[in-house]
């Protein structure tokens, strides 16, 4: 068993999310429920490994709505809940999360909500600081995962104590960071049952019961203000010597950039600092206090300026504004993308107005461009080349969240619009509208459950005109390859889908659907002629099911070794179609001619069905065919 799981009043080297994982089962969580997604996926996951031995109800959602949904049902049951989402999960779950606020819960609950500065594997870096203040919930941002792990205890407690959700704000430099975390322990492991008690006045909420739900509602606010200013996490660190009458208010992994640009400043004890870790609400009296001390501040922050606009308002509602000076904030730190110990003493240098250190110039060596790729024997690949075999490219593509959004990337170039998850169904029926141009769009099957089904419905509805492709490999892939409803597999191995696509899609009422597997090129190209042609002829909505495991979970799951690469042969003219048209990670271009790398191929065969020249090979070094 996991030390995670078993570690008593121990040091433990954890990730972030690991610590918010140990943070909730030191709580006595009885339910976890999450939709993956980077930077929270290790949450659930994590979770997920250890349901049996905890005794914990795990579940991975369609979507975080339903995840938001069934464990507010638990809360108001009284039994502890947690859900974790990255940032745009919340847009999807915002409709219950808004409305749970009014509502409140009876045993704690903890939403996680993982932010993305600089959009590592993100469509926007929105700051969702903002949904706390619009919802009147308590936040708190932890800078380590140690933080994350306190911050997750005190969360359930004062989740628990008003009976409100709770967010955890963290970003991706939190998540995915490791670090010393000094746990407890865990008191039991048997999950107890609940007990919900039946109060439509307060559990149904029609607008005669949301207006009492309100004032309730800001009742609580008031609460939660005073236990703000008293926050344990929100700490003063004051200047023992030099500037006394410079202060910097900072919060979540910010404050970590802080400590490093001072240390490297020389400028270490010199400047007065605020941490803030519970900022919502925004501890006023604990920031006025600060300012009185200090003459000129700045605010280190990532993205939108939440904190810098709290202290300006904070400044004048509490007279302090004639007092300071200067309040930067995003006049010296930028607003975009995230920040970094180099940005971060750049900006604390000019704030006191010292000379900016000089940064070292080291030498880097030339690397080789490593552009993000579909896999090796991704069947994905094979499905855009027969699309783009049929259609070409005067279709309009409208694309979707997953492995697959990769098809935007020459030389496929099969992605021409993209907004969320499920988008690509839904503007394919406004495009379909629009103009005249073939539309076919492409979802993931585990895409399709989170968000497609309404706009297929929608499309059918309104007489939409366009060929939706479902990519299914059979797992969530790109977030881990965790399971979704219509999976066949699994990390854990073979399994009957819950649900069949094809029976989802067909109940939807389009006009056809077909199921095929990719990795046979010519079945596949006879299919989508045919489809294309019937959507002239007969303009509706037809799906295709493009049908191939992900290579990478069938092998951790079947564990079959691998008996055949492929290998061009001495007839190969150096046309470089293989390249231009499929463009498989495996393919190597030297000396005018194509070779593929035997330790990269998987053995798929696409390209030995568009190529002559690339023949099978036993992997002892004789010919599949000797």
């Amino acid at each position: 068993m996991e030390r995670l799981l078993t570690a008593e009043k121990a040091k433990l080297f954890l990730l972030g999310n690991e610590a918010i994982v140990r943070g909730a089962l030191e709580s006595g969580v009885s339910y976890a429920t999450a939709y993956p997604g980077t930077p929270s996926s290790e949450i659930i996951d994590t979770m997920y490994r250890l349901r049996e031995a905890s005794g914990i109800r795990v579940e991975y959602a369609v979507n975080e709505k339903v995840s938001v949904e069934a464990a507010a049902a638990v809360a108001v049951s009284g039994l502890r809940s947690l859900v974790s989402m990255k940032h745009v999960g919340l847009n999807v779950a915002a409709d219950a999360f808004m409305t749970l606020a009014y509502v409140g819960v009876r045993a704690g609950m903890v939403i996680v909500t993982a932010d993305d500065p600089s959009l590592h594997s993100s469509q926007n870096e929105q700051d969702n600081r903002w949904y706390a203040r619009m919802a009147l919930v308590p936040m708190l941002e932890p800078s380590t995962p140690d933080e994350a792990y306190r911050m997750t205890r005190y969360g359930f407690e004062l989740s628990e104590k008003f009976g409100i959700p709770c967010l955890l704000r963290t970003t991706t430099r939190v998540s995915h960071a490791r670090g010393v975390v000094k746990v407890g322990s865990i008191a039991s492991r048997n999950t107890p049952r609940g007990h919900f008690e039946k109060n439509p006045m307060k559990y149904v909420v029609v607008p005669m019961v949301g207006r009492e739900l309100r004032l309730q509602l800001l009742e609580k606010w008031s609460g939660l203000e005073k236990v703000s200013e008293g926050c344990e996490f929100n700490l003063v660190e004051e200047a023992k010597n030099g500037e006394r009458n410079l202060g910097i208010i900072t919060g979540g992994v910010s404050y970590l950039y802080v400590k490093d640009a001072l240390q490297e400043l020389g400028l270490d004890d010199k400047i007065n600092i605020a941490k803030l870790g519970m900022t919502s609400p925004f501890p006023e009296k604990f920031v006025a206090d600060f300012l009185s001390k200090v003459d000129r501040v700045l605010v280190v922050e990532e993205l939108e300026p939440y904190l810098e606009d709290m202290v300006r308002v904070c400044a004048q509602k509490y007279g302090q504004s004639k007092k300071i000076r200067e309040i930067e904030g995003k006049s010296l730190i930028p607003r975009a993308f995230e920040l970094n110990v180099p940005v971060v003493r750049s900006a604390i240098a000019e704030f006191a107005r010292i000379p900016k250190p000089e940064g070292k110039v080291f030498s880097v060596p030339p690397l080789p461009q490593r552009p993000p790729n579909l896999c090796p024997g991704c069947p994905h690949r094979a499905t855009y080349y027969a699309i783009k075999q049929v259609f070409g490219d005067d279709a309009i593509y409208p694309t979707d969240i997953g492995c697959y959004t990769l098809g935007l990337l020459p030389p496929l170039k099969m992605a021409d619009f993209l907004l969320c998850m499920g988008s690509s169904v839904s503007t394919a029926g406004g495009f379909s509208i629009a103009q005249n141009r073939p539309v076919v769009a492409f979802i993931g099957d585990s895409t399709f459950f989170h968000a497609g089904i309404p706009g297929l419905i929608n499309s059918v509805y309104n007489n939409h005109r366009l060929l939706l492709v479902i990519l299914d490999n059979s797992t969530t892939a790109m977030t881990g390859h965790q399971p979704h409803p219509g999976a066949s597999m699994t990390p854990e191995g073979i399994q009957e889908p819950k649900l069949k696509i094809e029976e989802i899609v067909k109940s939807c009422g389009v006009k056809g659907v077909e199921v095929v597997n990719p990795l046979q090129v010519k079945k596949t190209l006879q299919t989508i002629e045919d489809l294309k042609k019937a959507l002239i002829e007969s303009p509706g909505v037809y799906v295709l099911i493009a049908r191939s495991p992900c290579p990478l979970l069938a092998r951790r799951v079947t564990k079959q070794p691998q008996r055949v690469y492929f290998k061009v042969d001495e007839t190969c003219d150096g046309c470089a179609r293989c390249l231009e048209e499929l463009a498989c990670p495996a393919f190597v271009a030297r000396e005018g001619k194509v070779h593929i790398d035997r330790f990269l191929c998987i053995g798929c065969a696409v390209c030995a069905q568009i190529c002559t020249s690339i023949r099978p090979q036993k992997i002892d070094g004789r010919s599949k065919e000797s």
